[in-house]
């Protein structure tokens, strides 16, 4: 397995506004993404994976505030990047597959065009030949921008915070509100000088960007130009000279073959300007070949409803593969089906990953779900990765009392013991716990986990949980018996095989 990182999370904390109060919805975590793995991020709803997901195709809600962090692809960081370059990476370069695949299709549109509708928009050659030409120089100049516009965003955002929560507050005396009112003003005011100095600490450099930019598009039409000029040349010598051998041709058979040849450069020489209607249909029916669509030609014509939940699923796949992605994100792919169509889109994500060298990120609620495609796994509680860890010391060696926990639900046919419910429900983000999350739903919790939150303990160089249960002082625990008991038959089937 190549250690070439894709993709970095460090240090992201994301918060939501509502009516109730900021709620904690990513407290802090960190993750890598390595070329050709899979990634799996397991925990409860609510635990914080699919909004981690969104964040990384930059498709967060509104009243999401972005509180630190950084998401780096390719060198830049995707929580900066402005919304033109995102519109060049998502779906392109990071491609989504959602849990449910009826609400991800429009009811009212052929399958074909669903499929086909994002080749189409990028149908123009010449227009993707010219933006491939200015990228770099349009990426620094809008990211720039972007980044100013998210600085000062950023702060709007706490000051609007800090107003809501200083204004929620009951009880006050007629001095404190005093005090209150004088200290939004001077915070607004601090708000209003920082907007100013960022303004100014970002325009200068946009403007020197700005014009390494205009001269980058002169020479890029130029050589847009000189390109089309080219293949029009080529293309009309080539027809000319078809023309000549039409009219040398002695009878109706050597006719009808320069006339194919004629109507062959011709479509050439179009699809070397833009992408046709014929070809992006062509493309299409490859990859419903690809995801195991039977019948393609006829499927491709047909509605979303005349296809069972795992053909739409499978639907969703081929929309998501059209732009050959870099990085494939399935947000529970496979909770809408049932366990054999299960079964058989994690064997189809398995062997596309394989064939693309995909890098993929797979968030479920189900560790059995991902027993079998996982590289590593990281398991997340109330906003945070509590053990991370390779596949295999996920499940043979787990750390975490809620990692035990999500393995001691799984129905199992080897064992005889009982499954085990978590207790309880998870905290209320709003007022996120002060030690552990899940100490009030262990009875492996200790004094400490209602006082601290744990650090990071390192069980190997690539197993971490945080968990007090690591700590040298706290005293020795086992695992739950059915968790041992699915460990130790698991082993002895891998030593008989």
């Amino acid at each position: 397995m190549s250690q070439d990182k894709v993709l970095s999370v460090k240090n992201l904390a994301i918060n939501f506004k509502t009516d109730n109060g900021i709620l904690k919805a990513v407290r802090d975590i960190s993750f890598d993404l390595n070329r050709g793995e899979t990634l799996c991020i397991v925990g409860e709803s609510g635990s914080g994976k699919s909004v981690t997901s969104k964040a990384i195709m930059g498709i967060l809600a509104n009243n999401a505030i972005i509180e630190s962090g950084t998401i780096m692809y390719r060198g830049e960081n995707l929580l900066e990047v402005s919304e033109d370059q995102f519109y060049k990476i998502r779906g392109h370069k990071i491609g989504m597959i959602f849990q449910d695949p009826l609400s991800s299709l429009n009811p009212i549109v052929r399958i074909g065009k669903q499929i086909t509708e994002a080749m189409l928009l990028n149908s123009d050659k010449l227009k993707l030949m010219y933006d491939d030409l200015i990228s770099d120089d349009l990426i620094r100049y809008k990211n720039t921008v972007a980044k100013m516009n998210i600085e000062i965003s950023n702060e709007k955002k706490k000051l609007e915070e800090f107003i809501a929560v200083t204004g929620a507050q009951e009880g006050l005396t007629k001095a404190q509100r005093a005090a209150n009112k004088k200290l939004i003003a001077e915070k607004k005011q601090a708000f209003k000088v920082f907007e100013e100095e960022t303004k100014k600490k970002y325009q200068s450099k946009a403007k020197e960007l700005k014009a390494v930019l205009e001269e980058t598009e002169k020479k890029a039409k130029k050589q847009v130009d000189e390109y089309k000029e080219k293949v029009t040349a080529e293309h009309k010598a080539k027809l000319a000279e078809l023309n000549q051998k039409l009219a040398k041709a002695a009878d109706k058979a050597g006719k009808d073959a320069v006339k194919k040849e004629i109507e062959d450069e011709k479509l050439n020489f179009t699809n070397k300007l833009k992408l046709t209607k014929a070809e992006a249909k062509r493309r299409a029916l490859e990859i419903m070949k690809e995801v195991g669509i039977p019948e393609p030609e006829r499927r491709f014509k047909q509605y979303p409803f005349e296809f069972s939940g795992g053909m739409r699923q499978r639907i969703v796949i081929a929309i998501a593969l059209t732009a050959s992605p870099e990085i494939l994100i399935c947000d529970e792919p496979t909770t809408a089906l049932d366990v054999t169509i299960q079964a058989q889109i994690l064997e189809l994500i398995n062997k596309i990953k394989a064939e693309r060298n995909l890098s993929c990120i797979f968030i479920t609620h189900d560790l059995g779900v991902v027993a079998n495609m996982a590289d590593r796994v990281a398991v997340m509680y109330a906003g945070k990765i509590v053990e991370h860890g390779t596949a295999d010391e996920i499940f043979y060696d787990p750390k975490h009392p809620y990692t035990w926990a999500l393995l001691s639900s799984i129905p199992d046919v080897d064992s005889t013991e009982k499954l085990e419910a978590i207790p309880g429900t998870p905290p209320n983000m709003i007022y996120p716990p002060k030690g552990d999350a899940f100490a009030d739903r262990s009875k492996y919790a200790m004094n400490i986990d209602f006082r601290e939150q744990p650090p990071m303990f390192k069980v190997s160089n690539t197993h971490y949980a945080a968990t007090w249960l690591l700590d040298p002082h706290a005293p020795k625990v086992e695992m739950p018996k059915i968790v041992s008991e699915r460990i130790r038959i698991s082993l002895e089937e891998d030593k008989n095989e």
